[in-house]
């Protein structure tokens, strides 16, 4: 009968796989960590005023204070009941900076509203009134 050679834990077959399986591992935890939720902020224009305006500019922005998205949007008549503003947003608490302008005059000053994300959120809906004018 001959002598069966026993293995070592340094040459079983898992070991070879090991650096791979690490690899993969790593790749698809850096995959879910990056993967950042594309998201729907559906404003709906309340209250009176929004008739006159003619252009509308939304900032944004992180807890920091840095801009991370901004979007203008024109219209020749009034515009509509609410705006959508798709982006890509992990989940956290922004400053939603929104700017007016009617036909004539200066930029209204902006209103500022908070929006907290969690990360499930993917359609977000807010209502917004027309910021004052000076």
């Amino acid at each position: 009968m001959e002598a069966e050679t026993r293995r070592s834990w340094r040459q079983h077959p898992l070991l070879r796989r090991l650096p791979l399986l690490v690899l993969v591992a790593l790749g698809l935890w850096l995959w879910q960590v990056t993967n950042v939720p594309d998201r729907e902020l559906v404003w709906h224009l309340e209250g009176p005023g929004w008739g006159e305006i003619r252009a509308v500019e939304f900032q944004i922005k992180d807890e920091g204070g840095e801009l991370v998205r901004r979007e203008e949007r024109f219209f020749t008549g009034a515009p509509p009941a609410s705006l959508t503003v798709k982006t890509e947003l992990p989940a956290g608490t922004y400053q939603v900076w929104v700017f007016a302008r009617g036909e004539q005059g200066p930029m209204r000053p902006p209103r500022v509203e908070k929006l907290t994300l969690g990360g499930e959120e993917t359609h977000v809906e807010r209502g917004l009134r027309v910021p004052p004018s000076r």
